[in-house]
């Protein structure tokens, strides 16, 4: 449908009217005579920058997506292009490529992602009639006409100026939104940590356990190596007594040896003579030394076993102490887990702290961002839905028209004698036409539609009337 053979850049997601107003179509006439060429003017606002591939449609009234275009012409970029200022442009649309119906078309400009930047009024493409005769009026008409021109434009300045604001406070929105979704990942990842350090408490509480198992096996065994201490020591003290006399005995043996040598060396110098009694007293001196060499023997058997015994008692000292070390060094680290243990207990309640601190905040900003818009009563909600026109009404779509619906879905009549504005009770023999009274005193209408809207949202109120203005234009 267009010279060129290159498509223009579309999009298959159903557009809304948010950034409608960042081009303006001037001029456009309510129909077009077939078989001529149409110029199309327009204005770029500060708010859009034009681009390469940015191009000019006309589609067919009740569109849904920038692919459904009749034909298309690129939209040549401006030679001085400045941020602050407005620039006109326009672009002639030959007579081949136009429409051939009577069906209602506009123009609509869409950048280079697919996305619509502004939209004309709808026209037509029909012959002129004898209701399209030319009226001649007079000066002072002119004059009234030029005037009322100027306050249409001045009311469509501050139409704009308060769609900038409406978009600037939907852009704050979104980053309250963004800000709350963020809060809401770090109160995931403070569960998270949460939960590990909870993991970990149990891990270190089921280590703790053990070692208290294996502390108390320790002292089992510490104290069965005390017994056998007292065991050994008792032993030993036996030995020792044993050992003592012996030696005691040893000292009676060597005291008698010495009487025994003694007298006989007295025998020998009294008596040289009696040979026989010597010899006698030879043989018993030999047995006394068999005795005293037994006596020797048991004495060093006696010696030995006593180093057998101190080295036991070395062995079982060594023992000892390495025992008393490991329980010192159990000790250590039990008292090391406990302190372990307090700290992570301390660093869980201030997680816990922190996390109940960021719920309530949490919980702050969604009872912020999910505050309902009060309406006045379903009887009311049925009048305004009955009167809300349909979106296909407005030349862009009614913005209410969902909302409203949604409204008229999720509210419920509590009681038909509660005010469900200011939830004021009345009594039950009130007259109905009292109680709408009261109800209807809460609300402002609309003069175009007679849609009804709480007099506490001022601002939706006139959204709305701006939408009609819109309308109009």
């Amino acid at each position: 449908m267009d010279e060129t053979s290159d498509e223009p850049p579309t999009s298959a997601v159903v557009l809304d009217s948010g950034h409608f107003s960042q081009v303006i179509f001037n001029n456009v006439e309510k129909f077009y005579v077939p078989g001529g060429d149409v110029t199309c003017h327009y204005t770029l606002t500060h708010n859009i920058v034009p681009r390469g591939k940015d191009w000019v449609g006309i589609f067919r009234v009740g569109w849904k997506t920038t692919r459904e275009y009749y034909t298309f012409m690129w939209a040549p970029r401006p030679s001085d292009v400045r941020g602050d200022t407005a620039v006109q442009q326009q672009i002639q649309f030959k007579a081949y490529y136009l429409p051939k119906d009577d069906e209602y078309y506009q123009f609509c400009y869409i950048d280079q992602d697919g996305t619509i930047r502004g939209a004309s009024v709808p026209f037509q493409f029909r012959a002129e009639t004898e209701d399209d005769i030319l009226v001649v009026t007079t000066q002072g008409e002119v004059e009234e006409i030029e005037q009322q021109n100027k306050n249409l434009l001045k009311e469509n300045e501050e139409l704009q100026a308060n769609c900038a604001s409406l978009q600037k406070q939907n852009t704050d929105l979104q980053e309250d939104l963004k800000k709350t979704q963020e809060l809401q990942n770090v109160l995931e990842s403070l569960r998270s940590s949460t939960e590990k350090l909870e993991l970990e408490l149990n891990s270190l509480k089921q280590e703790n356990k053990h070692l208290k198992e294996l502390n108390e096996c320790r002292e089992a065994e510490l104290h069965q190596f005390k017994e056998q201490i007292q065991n050994v020591t008792s032993e030993k003290e036996h030995l020792e007594t044993k050992l003592k006399t012996a030696l005691d005995h040893v000292d009676q043996l060597q005291s008698q040896l010495l009487s025994y040598e003694k007298e006989i060396e007295e025998l020998v110098r009294l008596d040289h003579d009696k040979t026989k009694q010597c010899e006698s007293l030879k043989e018993e001196n030999n047995q006394l030394c068999m005795t005293i060499t037994q006596k020797d023997e048991q004495k060093k058997e006696l010696k030995q076993c006593l180093e057998h015994l101190k080295g036991s008692e070395a062995k079982l000292t060594l023992r000892l102490q390495n025992e008393q070390q490991q329980n010192s060094d159990l000790m250590k680290e039990l008292e090391e887990q406990k302190r372990l243990f307090q700290a992570l207990q301390a660093k869980k309640k201030e997680a816990d702290g922190e996390n109940q601190i960021l719920r309530k905040e949490n919980d702050s900003l969604l009872r912020h961002l999910s505050q309902p818009r009060d309406v006045s009563s379903s009887f009311v909600a049925s009048q305004a839905q009955a009167f809300v026109p349909a979106p296909e009404d407005f030349v862009f779509g009614n913005p209410y028209h969902d909302a409203g619906a949604n409204w008229a879905r999720g509210t419920g009549i509590d009681s038909i004698r509660k005010c469900p504005i200011c939830n004021c009770i009345f009594p039950d023999n009130i007259e109905t036409r009292d109680y709408e009274a009261h109800v209807q005193g809460h609300l402002l209408e609309c003069p175009v539609c007679n849609g009804a809207f709480d007099k506490s949202n001022q601002q939706v109120f006139e959204d709305h009337m701006l939408c009609h203005r819109l309308e109009q234009l």
